[in-house]
């Protein structure tokens, strides 16, 4: 039985901008996406039977719901594959705090089974097939940081320089479809460019929303911002912080109150799931 371990990164919107709405109601976005070298785990073992089943996975998230099970489901249909697989995913990331987990693993999940089925689809296919699965799925699987507009899924890949980040989790889930309802929320921002981006005009619109329904995330913002500039991240209720170093990070972690949970990262421009895949060997059929 051949299986593999690939990482599923967590992802930082540097910013995040509504800029209007389309006809069908999708709201238009501005964002930045950039990954960190932290992350999910996810173990995928092919079958022989078609199965396709998670045999290890987020708590709460009912089999058939789960984003991993759901991707390998479209893929084997996509590919007229006569595979299954088992599916485990060791969770790191947490649920509900606008660091893309759900996101990311499903693009793991694509990209490791399209590669142990011998699926032969390119990464533009699976990238489609992603977007079908979320809007935030196709970065994860292109995987790289890039400057992102219409409902997320057109990407300009972009370089920028390796970052610290500590990122807090203050013990809060935020449903993204209750803050895109918010009569409070911004949704005319003007377009900015990346060089206004770098001027100090982006932020994230779904942070006051957040901070006004969530008072704990309200609170972890003001104790984070004693340390430095605390932003929100994507529409759930982690916070990041830029620092200089990792060792920074830690100081600032042996701070952390009890009920929240934290950690150190480093931004990264290639995805540590497109490097880990630029080792493997290729498969012949």
């Amino acid at each position: 039985m051949q299986t593999l371990t690939l990482p599923a990164p967590a992802k930082l919107n540097l910013f995040l901008h509504i800029t209007g709405r389309r006809a069908d109601g999708y709201h238009l976005l501005q964002t930045l996406f950039v990954f960190l070298d932290f992350g999910d785990e996810i173990t995928l073992s092919v079958r022989d039977d078609r199965v396709i089943q998670r045999s290890v996975g987020a708590v709460g998230v009912p089999e058939a719901a789960d984003l991993t099970v759901r991707a390998a489901r479209l893929l084997q249909q996509v590919a007229g594959c006569s595979l299954g697989a088992d599916i485990q995913v060791l969770k790191r990331i947490p649920m509900g705090g606008g660091l893309g987990g759900g996101s990311s693993d499903a693009a793991t999940v694509l990209l490791g089974l399209n590669y142990l089925w011998r699926c032969g689809l390119s990464t533009d296919e699976l990238a489609v097939l992603g977007l079908r699965l979320g809007a935030d799925v196709p970065v994860f699987v292109r995987g790289h940081a890039a400057w992102a507009e219409g409902v997320g899924e057109q990407l300009t890949p972009v370089s920028l320089p390796d970052a610290w980040y500590v990122v807090i989790h203050p013990g809060v889930h935020v449903p993204t479809a209750e803050l895109f309802s918010d009569s409070g929320l911004t949704r005319d921002c003007p377009p900015i460019t990346l060089a206004t981006f770098h001027a100090g005009l982006g932020r994230n619109v779904f942070q006051p929303v957040v901070e006004k329904r969530y008072p704990e995330v309200a609170t972890a913002l003001r104790w984070l911002s004693r340390y430095s500039n605390a932003v929100l991240t994507g529409s759930g209720s982690c916070l990041f912080a830029s620092i200089e170093s990792k060792q920074d990070g830690e100081i600032i972690l042996q701070n952390l109150p009890d009920q929240w949970f934290g950690f150190v990262a480093s931004s990264v421009n290639t995805s540590p799931l497109q490097r880990k895949l630029l080792t493997l060997p290729a498969l012949h059929n």
